[in-house]
């Protein structure tokens, strides 16, 4: 017996995307599944999937490569340009911040599993901003920045949290010069390092303050003190910031950071 069918193909969608942004807690890592604004220049258009990937589906200078579906073209090489997007949260729990995507993204599935490759999401952290949200158990740092001459306010610091070396927290400065940089996973109790103790309650470790005079907003104390938010937030790329930080203006102060215990610092950078 011979079964005939007649199939009809009534419409087909096909389109190649350029690359995924996935946006994290910087603090915990956890994906944030709340709505964010993606601003960029004209000709980019992004879009948020079912699994909360912020999904670039045209660009421009790589407008032939949304219809090349079977095979992607290879007359721009890979990573060879850089689209900046912006990337904030209208909730304002987190701080505003640039983001370089560098396109087009290997479209070899053979390298699925390097950094650059198509199929793999750039990882984006969001730091909170000096109100967000901040877990029971978590040593916090609330910092202030200022220009160490005129004591203007900094807004756009990289503030990072060193222990044993490694950093172990990350954070930026709004234009108040305030930032908030949680420390999660500080145990209660651990191993002293220390002749004479055997058990600690807290941990040493070192927080820099890092500006890029290019990027860096300052803000006088008398504008601070009357609370009028600017127009224009500080806006930079950390990425960035932390490639050229060996270069950079930046500050430091040693800390002890315990499970659950506030700290407040100050730190006053001299810039050129």
């Amino acid at each position: 017996m011979t079964l005939l069918l007649n199939a009809r193909e009534v419409e087909r969608a096909e389109r190649r995307v350029l690359g995924a942004l996935r946006c994290v807690d910087a603090t915990t890592g956890a994906a944030l599944d709340r709505p964010l604004r993606v601003q960029a220049t004209d000709g980019v258009r992004v879009q948020r999937n079912r699994s909360g990937l912020l999904v670039i589906q045209e660009w421009l200078p790589l407008a032939h490569h949304a219809t090349a579906f079977a095979t992607a073209p290879d007359d721009v090489a890979v990573g060879s340009l850089a689209l900046m997007l912006t990337v904030s949260d209208p909730q304002g729990d987190y701080l505003p911040r640039l983001v370089r995507v560098a396109l087009p993204r290997d479209a070899n599935p053979a390298n699925a599993d390097q950094p650059d490759s198509l199929f793999r999401p750039l990882t984006v952290p969001m730091y909170p901003s000096s109100t967000g949200r901040v877990g029971s158990n978590w040593a916090c740092i609330s910092v202030s920045v200022f220009e160490q001459g005129s004591g203007d306010a900094l807004g756009g610091v990289l503030l990072r949290v060193v222990t044993a070396g490694a950093v172990r927290a990350l954070g930026l400065s709004d234009w108040r010069g305030e930032a908030l940089v949680p420390v999660a996973g500080v145990p209660v109790t651990t191993w002293s390092t220390e002749p004479g103790a055997v058990i600690v309650t807290q941990i040493p470790a070192e927080l820099q303050a890092v500006a890029d005079p290019a990027s860096v907003v300052r803000t006088p104390q008398a504008v601070v003190q009357l609370g009028r938010v600017p127009s224009a937030l500080p806006l930079v790329d950390p990425v960035a910031i932390e490639t050229a930080r060996a270069g950079l203006p930046q500050a430091s102060a040693v800390v002890s950071l315990a499970a659950g215990r506030p700290l407040h610092i100050s730190l006053g950078i001299d810039l050129p």
